[in-house]
């Protein structure tokens, strides 16, 4: 019975190494090879899971930086905000800037 969406047929020749690569990769992704090499030709970053955990890292991040600057905001709005919490504000920024960079430099955006 013929695959009624994936109707086109392609023949592929590769060298063994490339056969044993393709091969290792698709199970590693826990795909086999023909859903793997879809996958590689539709180029969906947020496909990768490498990329989810990353970015999910990123938010939760970004979250506790926000919390962190609220309450920054807060000391200040009731006067006491003191120098030490203008430090730690510059050293979250400085880690949130960390992070971002590793993330852009890991998968080249």
């Amino acid at each position: 019975m013929a695959d009624k969406i994936h109707c086109i047929k392609k023949t592929l020749r590769l060298m063994p190494e490339q056969a044993k690569d393709l091969a290792l990769k698709a199970d590693l992704a826990g795909m086999c090879e023909a859903d793997y090499l879809r996958f590689l030709i539709s180029q969906k970053p947020n496909d990768y899971p490498e990329i989810r955990v990353l970015l999910k890292q990123l938010i939760n991040e970004v979250n506790r930086i926000g919390n962190n600057i609220n309450q920054v905001v807060h000391n200040n709005n009731s006067e006491l905000y003191r120098r030490e919490d203008k430090e730690q504000l510059i050293a979250y920024m400085k880690k949130l800037n960390l992070a971002l960079k590793e993330a852009v430099g890991q998968f080249g955006y």
